[in-house]
């Protein structure tokens, strides 16, 4: 009886040690088929997903994710693709809308300078206007087009950011000063230098500035810090949260801000994004602060 029973302890624990070994080898293809999904969805290669285990599950497995894994693949190359293309048929469409519309407005200031009856003349003024607005719609849709469009940044110099800054606000001085509005402007003494594109960093600041003379209610604070963060602050009474949290989304327009097409913030947070910087809004206690920050090169 004594070597039946221990014939069959010994059995029993053969066994064990066989189901121990069998989930160690399951835990480590398991492992090994997740740990290689993760990195096929964030690597772009056409190498599936694979294990060493023999077990049929596991290969089963295995060779369902790689199924899955060729459907997403093959959808988002076409996203990529459509994607490219919508890109280009916005940046030629909105370049050749510029020609006709170029055209309108050389043809309005002819129109100015015949004999026109009072009647006529509003209906110019109101044309005029009207094709003013039309162009600066135009002229956002086609910076946004070649933004978003462009390979690659071009090319970067070491930059002032007070420099670059105090030119911004140079350039839009008579378009705060018809809103009456006097920014208070504080910058450190020494220069906050970094590697950007002169011409993008303008584009930011600008659009950043346009957005201020939108929703501000006649104030505006900018603050460059040592860190190379920019503050600007404003007061915005006709702003909700949900609004404001929405005016970096494309084409996004609140009511009271007329002769927009909500792409200049979207256009600043590309650019900023694109020089390895960062850009976030909030709105609180009814002031809306815009950040942007350049770091250091490493």
């Amino acid at each position: 009886m004594e070597t039946g029973s221990w014939i069959l302890t010994g059995a029993l624990a053969v066994l064990v040690l066989l189901l121990l070994l069998k989930i160690h080898l399951l835990h480590r293809a398991v492992k090994e088929i997740q740990e290689a999904f993760l990195d096929r969805l964030v690597t772009d290669t056409n190498t599936l997903v694979d294990t060493s285990s023999y077990d049929p599950y596991m290969r089963s497995l295995a060779a369902g994710i790689n199924e899955g894994l060729r459907r997403l693949r093959l959808e988002r190359h076409r996203f990529r693709q459509g994607d490219l293309e919508l890109k280009d048929a916005v940046t030629n469409i909105s370049h050749d809308l510029r020609t006709p519309l170029t055209a309108v407005c050389g043809y309005v200031e002819l129109l100015k300078e015949e004999s026109l009856s009072e009647r006529a003349r509003r209906y110019l003024t109101v044309i005029e206007e009207r094709t003013g607005v039309l162009e600066q719609l135009m002229e956002e849709l086609f910076c946004y087009s070649v933004t978003v469009s462009a390979g690659g940044m071009g090319e970067m110099e070491e930059l002032s950011l007070n420099r670059v800054l105090e030119d911004s606000l140079s350039a839009y001085y008579a378009v705060l000063k018809g809103c009456r509005m006097t920014p208070k402007v504080s910058m450190p003494g020494q220069d906050i230098l970094r590697r950007l594109n002169r011409t993008a960093l303008l584009r930011i600041f600008a659009n950043i500035l346009s957005n201020a003379v939108k929703y501000s209610d006649g104030d505006l604070k900018i603050t460059l810090l040592d860190t190379g963060e920019i503050l600007f602050q404003n007061h915005a009474s006709s702003l909700t949260e949900v609004e404001a949290s929405r005016l970096f989304d494309r084409y996004y327009t609140v009511e009271a801000a007329r002769r927009s097409t909500g792409l200049g913030l979207s256009i600043a947070r590309t650019l900023t994004g694109q020089m390895g910087g960062s850009i976030d809004l909030s709105l609180e206690a009814g002031v809306l602060t815009i950040r942007v920050k350049f770091t250091p090169p490493r």
